[in-house]
């Protein structure tokens, strides 16, 4: 379920250096010193991928930076990065002496927060980061959520969403920093009462269900069809692929599907229906499919 690459590349670098922009200036590049550029102490990123900085060490041998790295300069001469501590990274890799730098002003909160939006930004960071890094944002720069969705390139509906993250059970919340889980998965979740949640992100995990199947069994847990968290734990687990029949009978179908299996492993699939007129409506849909 975890997403990996590289970044988003030059659409991220881009939307960056455009936030920059918005900030008072100095309108000018130069070619800087590689060694005389220090990293952001401040820096949300503290990990970088090895293989991922060979790969842009590589390419900036070959084609050179073509997007600069932004900077401001300190009292001792040195500059202190704003945003591309890993374009900088692999330009040392490559043996770059010098590399293109934007020259900007920036006071101590400005340069946090510029950090912490383009750590934001980054497409590597699963659902659990990019909330993290939201609430930091919020906490540390004392910003509304209205400002970071601006800062950021997101609906606020969508910042409140990651938001909502941080207040999930720690069983969701590690799952989602794992990778075992995705965005959707959570909010499904989310719509289970919260005792059984934790038992809830188990079984999904252990199980592989996909978000519609998460959202149906949140559903059941919701509706109290399935009363306990015990019983939710013990549920008979059926192999992947009747999991698979189900989702694909619900796409085709459109109605409640379920399987029914004794010990000796016959059993049936059951097509729940709400009256006459739903038989009705499910024959139509049998005709058309087998024509």
């Amino acid at each position: 379920m975890k997403q990996k690459g590289l970044g988003r590349g030059l659409s991220a670098i881009l939307e960056m250096e455009q936030y920059v922009e918005e900030l008072p200036a100095v309108s000018r590049m130069e070619e800087i010193d590689v060694e005389s550029i220090i990293p952001n102490p401040k820096q949300p990123r503290t990990i970088f991928d090895d293989d991922a900085l060979e790969e842009l060490a590589d390419s900036i041998a070959t084609l050179g930076l073509i997007q600069p790295i932004t900077v401001r300069r300190e009292q001792n001469g040195k500059y202190i990065i704003i945003s591309g501590e890993r374009r900088w990274r692999a330009s040392r890799l490559a043996g770059r002496k010098t590399i293109p730098a934007y020259i900007r002003e920036a006071d101590d909160k400005e340069l946090h927060e510029m950090a912490l939006v383009e750590n934001i930004q980054r497409q590597d960071l699963n659902a659990m980061e990019i909330a993290i890094s939201l609430q930091r944002l919020i906490d540390e720069c004392g910003v509304t959520q209205e400002t970071v969705a601006q800062r950021v390139g997101k609906k606020r509906s969508t910042v409140a969403n990651y938001l909502r993250l941080m207040t999930m059970c720690p069983e969701v919340q590690a799952a989602l920093k794992a990778g075992q889980i995705s965005m959707g998965h959570a909010k499904a979740i989310a719509a289970a009462p919260e005792d059984a949640q934790p038992s809830l992100v188990k079984k999904v995990v252990k199980k592989e269900l996909s978000v519609r199947a998460t959202e149906q069994l949140a559903r059941r847990l919701a509706e109290g069809k399935t009363a306990t968290t015990a019983e939710v734990a013990a549920e008979e687990e059926f192999p992947e692929v009747y999991t698979r029949i189900v989702e694909h009978l619900s796409r085709l179908l459109g109605e409640d599907i379920k399987i029914k299996r004794s010990a000796d492993g016959s059993g049936k699939i059951i097509i729940g229906f709400a009256g006459d007129q739903q038989v009705a409506d499910l024959a139509a849909k049998l005709e058309r499919l087998s024509k």
